[in-house]
């Protein structure tokens, strides 16, 4: 009998989990029914944040790392002359605060783009579980590495491609990231606006108004307002791979 409740009990934590933004961080392979109740306590404190307000601001201290539960986000840094740069863009899943692991400070400014809701994991009692949790760890580490290969590919993007094919990685990635999460990945809304998306891109608002007009045109994209529709995977993926042929 204690053997069945256990079970039904860990079935329940893992169910949960599951319909969770925090799977990929909660879930490492191999924990067991203890250290799984441990992790699910740890980050379920879970905190509103309203659009257009801030998770956090530059220079403010680490306390802790904040994983996206709903809702969609922004990090940028504000120029001395007042302009505002996209350092990047977050969904569901997506752990906010990294930046502040080696100084202990904030480097930039976490704004919701539309009502969000994170689960806030207090750093000293994530150190303290990593200790003694080893997959949670490593778990930790292979985030943190996905997050600079991110900050490594975002370089390259920035460097060396073209207005189009900058705007056809860039969707590229959405769609990506949306169907990892169980979503369309030719169908979505563009939670940013078109001033953000050039201001991630290193673009101009004309530019990028003026080529999602030219892959709409070309029959790529079906775009209204903020809903797009991706017609033709291939032909953006052939933008993409253009420029590696040329490099």
């Amino acid at each position: 009998m204690a053997t069945t409740l256990r079970i039904v009990e860990v079935d329940k934590l893992k169910t949960a989990c599951s319909t969770c933004s925090l799977q990929e961080l909660c879930l490492p392979a191999g924990l067991s029914a203890g250290e799984l109740k441990s992790v699910d306590e740890l980050i379920d404190r879970r905190r509103p944040v309203k659009r257009g307000d801030y998770l956090f601001r530059s220079g403010a201290s680490l306390h802790s790392l904040y994983a996206i539960r709903s809702g969609f986000m922004k990090s940028c840094v504000l120029h001395e002359d007042g302009r505002e740069q996209v350092a990047g863009f977050h969904m569901m899943g997506d752990l906010m605060g990294l930046d502040a692991i080696g100084t202990n400070q904030h480097l930039c400014d976490a704004v919701a783009l539309e009502d969000s809701e994170v689960c806030e994991i207090p750093l000293k009692d994530l150190e303290d579980m990593s200790r003694s949790i080893p997959s949670l760890q490593q778990h930790f580490h292979r985030i943190m590495s996905r997050e600079i290969a991110r900050d490594y590919g975002v370089m390259l993007l920035l460097g060396s491609m073209r207005a189009e094919e900058r705007l056809a990685a860039f969707l590229l990635n959405l769609s990506q990231r949306f169907a990892a999460r169980g979503y369309s990945q030719t169908e979505f809304h563009l939670r940013m606006t078109r001033e953000e998306i050039g201001s991630y891109l290193g673009l101009k608002l004309e530019t990028v108004s003026r080529t999602l007009s030219h892959f709409q045109a070309q029959g790529l994209i079906a775009v209204q307002n903020k809903h797009l529709r991706i017609l033709n995977m291939d032909s953006l993926r052939e933008l993409v791979s253009h420029h590696g042929c040329r490099s």
